[in-house]
């Protein structure tokens, strides 16, 4: 059996290649690694050029990142074979035998051949080839040819040029990333933050003749050693990972994916806490990283544009201290932030009242960079800087825009220490998506959006009542301190609330003020549970909820904070049922406060409204009557006048009906559908709803439940298609109807619905279930709480649970945080009573779950 011409090449390869990763594994030296694997490919492409015979006339340059001289496990080998003119045929069979080995050793090539004249064409007509030969770096054969290619190279190299391209291409890169160093399984190589943005530096540093890497920027006066050194740890730091990554996952794979980051923090060395698990500690260090990196982006390649497109404008004055230069704030004097420090808040200041300014001059931007070590305790507690920070709080516009150049360039941490504890902690709750400094910066902003005129459409309620709101900043303060205490173990809320009320007694806010601050911090979560998992039609729900916010202010406030919260999660967590619901309560307990009870005064007056709905649909007078004999006054106090009038319109005349009645609408809130089923009640009626909109893939928001006093189920659902599939809502609404009233057939057996799978997220990031049971506070039943990671199919299982038990449901509100659910059932049956069956039913919903 004859062996293959390279298969001792191929051994010495692999075997080499896995020396090398051993030797990482044990003693992590990244430029080690990444040097000597080079010089490992690097000799085995010399012999194979030897062995082959390939004519010496030609040249094999390594390009790209192989022409930086360094190689990660699985990176691409780029090549580029450098050819005096074009092949002759028998040229062309020695090249394909070239790459045939190349493969056949086992190095993933990536090859051009070119000869000079292509080169330079294709570098004109495409920037990444530009990019690429911008460094490469000579291989084996003829090196005057390659000499000549430098030349004709640097000779038709436009440095303008490629700075405006490569800019564009970050910009679109970034784009592609949603401009977010924070997504939950980063890309380490092309994210914002992530390694190609150190790369477009070292680029463009090259356009402008610097050499040298972060030493060479250093030198060029672009860095001190200092800043150059935590920019080669950060570099460091992801490049570590990408090699780790590499090795784990046997192949390239540049995204720090779920199935990957327990197991590269356990190789990395991070161990869980109390609070935290390795795996977010080492995606805190990732963030961190990369969060110093797109700062040293920013101010690198503002630096560098400068030298390469001198400004020659005159400075605009706009006080003594700054000045406007090419539409960018600068510093009249270098030193500022070195002779009055507090210029380190009062530049923030003037970046908020000037819109027209696109951002900061290099210059000053590297010196508020060093500047920031000035901010210590001592700055913290000076008087003078505290009301400087609560002036750029009262500033009428720009308050998100400075404070998020603030977070971005490192300030707002050095100025709030607590803040920056929480840089980079990621939330694995299943619903935030962002990492906690970010959330917070988020809620930040929808609070401000709420007071721009042109934006009131979007949230009517929360954009008139902030108008009438006498101290906005309170908001403000709130929304940066509602989940700063995360992390720390304990109740965030109440741990935020001593952060928050120390923060304002320390900035000169009067004792009221602070308490406010403090108490929306420690209540940021009750309004969203109380309208998400309780009865709000019941009017001791509504007392109870009003008792604990006390006055109109606090509840004014508490709404405009819980709305802004609920958005800054994740953009799928809010939906117009979740407004609904937060505005319902909201006025029901502004009315509670005024000292009316809306809900059992009015239920005359809600039947007179329904009346005259009907009759506007030519319906007589007494067209409800046959319907509202069998109902009780609960019923009109759940529900509102529109839904009261709908269902006595739908049943007319089949208030008796023995075959099930459905009835589907577009839903009033603006979102969704709204679903009537009236039926004679049969104890499986709840799991059939509950499978049929598991099977379709819709997901029930909330179910209110109410037996007739003549024995028939007036069921409303409310059900939205969470995946967005774009559906013609005319002609499903007429298959709900149809498709339900059929499976609703007690003659038909009933279908069970698919059990849905985890997510990635999901298995790799396991959220606890939990099953609470307890008896109702009004009497009215026990309560019923799940917490749990969602899956199709979740509502029946319970359902099926519940009706296997003689169980029944009176009422249940599902809700969807991302992808964790928090239901609340209030349920009743004889299988309560005893506190053996109700653990026994905690015990078999808990297993569902799990």
């Amino acid at each position: 059996m004859s062996v293959p011409p390279f298969a001792d090449l191929r051994e010495r390869l692999k075997s080499r290649r896995a020396a090398l990763a051993a030797a990482y594994l044990k003693k992590p030296a990244v430029s080690l690694y990444l040097t000597r694997h080079a010089d490992l490919v690097d000799g085995v492409l010399t012999e194979i050029c030897g062995r082959l015979g390939l004519p010496d006339s030609f040249c094999l340059v390594a390009v790209g990142g192989f022409g930086r001289g360094e190689l990660f496990p699985g990176s691409d080998v780029d090549l580029l074979l450098l050819l005096p003119h074009e092949p002759s045929a028998e040229q062309q069979t020695t090249l394909e035998n070239w790459v045939r080995a190349c493969w056949d050793v086992g190095l993933e090539i990536g090859h051009s051949v070119r000869t000079i004249n292509v080169c330079i064409a294709e570098a004109e007509a495409d920037i990444t080839v530009e990019t690429n030969l911008l460094e490469a770096r000579f291989l084996w054969g003829n090196r005057p040819l390659f000499m000549e290619f430098e030349s004709a190279f640097q000779t038709h190299f436009d440095a303008q040029h490629f700075f405006d391209g490569k800019l564009a291409e970050q910009r679109a890169r970034h784009t592609r990333f949603d401009d977010s160093a924070y997504k939950l399984e980063p890309n380490l190589k092309d994210s914002p933050g992530g390694l190609r943005d150190l790369h477009t530096i070292h680029w463009l540093a090259q356009a402008c003749g610097i050499t040298g890497g972060w030493n060479g920027l250093a030198c060029a006066g672009l860095l001190t050693q200092s800043e150059a050194r935590r920019i080669a740890h950060a570099e460091r730091t992801l490049a570590a990972l990408r090699i780790h990554l590499h090795l784990l996952a046997k192949r390239r794979d540049d995204r720090l994916a779920f199935d990957y980051q327990t197991e590269l923090a356990e190789r990395l060395g991070f161990a869980a806490t109390a609070h935290k698990r390795a795996g977010e500690r080492l995606m805190q260090d990732y963030y961190r990283a990369a969060k110093l990196i797109q700062r040293a982006n920013d101010i690198l390649i503002q630096s560098l544009r400068v030298r390469l497109f001198p400004v020659n404008a005159p400075p605009q004055p706009i006080d003594a201290d700054f000045q406007l230069r090419a539409n960018l704030l600068e510093a009249c004097d270098p030193d500022l932030f070195e002779r009055q420090p507090d210029a380190l808040l009062r530049i923030f200041i003037v970046y908020a009242q000037h819109p027209e300014l696109a951002g900061f001059e290099p210059t000053t931007l590297r010196a508020l960079w060093r500047g920031s070590i000035h901010i210590d305790a001592a700055f913290r507690h000076n008087p003078a800087h505290c009301a400087l920070f609560m002036t750029l709080l009262r500033q009428p516009a720009g308050i998100t825009r400075a404070l998020r150049a603030m977070h971005r360039y490192g300030l707002l941490a050095r100025y709030i220490p607590a803040f920056g504890r929480i840089v980079g902690q990621m939330q694995h709750d299943l619903f935030h998506i962002y990492t906690v400094d970010e959330h917070i910066l988020m809620v930040l902003r929808n609070v401000r959006r709420f007071t721009v005129p042109a934006l009131a459409h979007e949230f009517p309620l929360a954009s008139h009542l902030i108008l009438s709101f006498d101290k906005p900043e309170l908001l403000y303060l709130a929304a940066l301190f509602h989940d700063i205490a995360k992390g720390r173990g304990g109740d965030h809320s109440e741990l935020g609330m001593a952060d928050a009320r120390r923060f304002c007694r320390q900035h000169g806010l009067d004792k009221p003020d602070s308490e406010l601050v403090a108490w929306l911090v420690g209540m940021h979560l009750v309004m969203s549970r109380t309208s998400q998992k309780e009865d709000t039609s019941d009017p001791e729900v509504i007392a109870a909820f009003a008792a604990r916010v006390g006055d109109s202010r606090r509840l004014t406030a508490l709404y405009l904070l819980t709305v802004a919260d609920i958005r800054g999660t994740s953009p799928t967590v809010w939906n117009a049922w979740k407004g609904k619901l937060l505005e319902d309560l909201y006025h029901a307990t502004q009315a509670r406060l005024a000292g009316s009870n809306l809900a059992m005064d009015n239920i005359a007056a809600k039947q007179a409204e329904a009346r005259i709905k009907l009759a506007l649909y030519g319906l007589p007078n007494t067209a409800a009557d046959a319907l509202w004999q069998h109902l009780d006054a609960r019923y009109f106090v759940r529900y509102d006048v529109r839904d009261i009038a709908w269902q006595a319109r739908m049943l007319w005349r089949r208030t008796t009906s023995p075959q099930a009645v459905v009835q589907a609408r577009l839903s009033p809130v603006g979102e969704g559908i709204q679903v009537l089923v009236y039926t004679p009640d049969h104890p499986d009626l709840f799991a059939r709803i509950c499978g049929f909109f598991a099977r379709i893939q819709y997901t029930i928001l909330e179910a209110k439940i109410h037996t007739t006093q003549h024995g028939y189920a007036l069921d409303s659902f409310q059900v939205m298609d969470l995946a967005n599939r774009g559906i013609h809502y005319h002609d499903f609404l007429s298959y709900v109807e149809h498709e339900l009233a059929r499976d609703l057939d007690p003659a038909r057996p009933m279908q069970a619905a698919p059990r849905g799978r985890l997510s990635r997220h999901q298995r790799h990031h396991p959220y606890p279930a939990t099953v609470r049971l307890e008896a109702d506070a009004q009497g009215r039943g026990y309560m019923l709480s799940i917490t749990c990671a969602d899956r199709g199919g979740l509502l029946f299982a319970v359902a099926e649970i519940l009706m296997r038990r003689d169980v029944s449901v009176y009422a249940a509100k599902i809700d969807t945080l991302g992808e964790r659910v928090e239901d609340t059932f209030l349920i009743r049956g004889e299988a309560l009573l005893t506190p053996a069956n109700r653990q026994a039913l905690e015990n078999e919903v808990l297993g569902v779950l799990q």
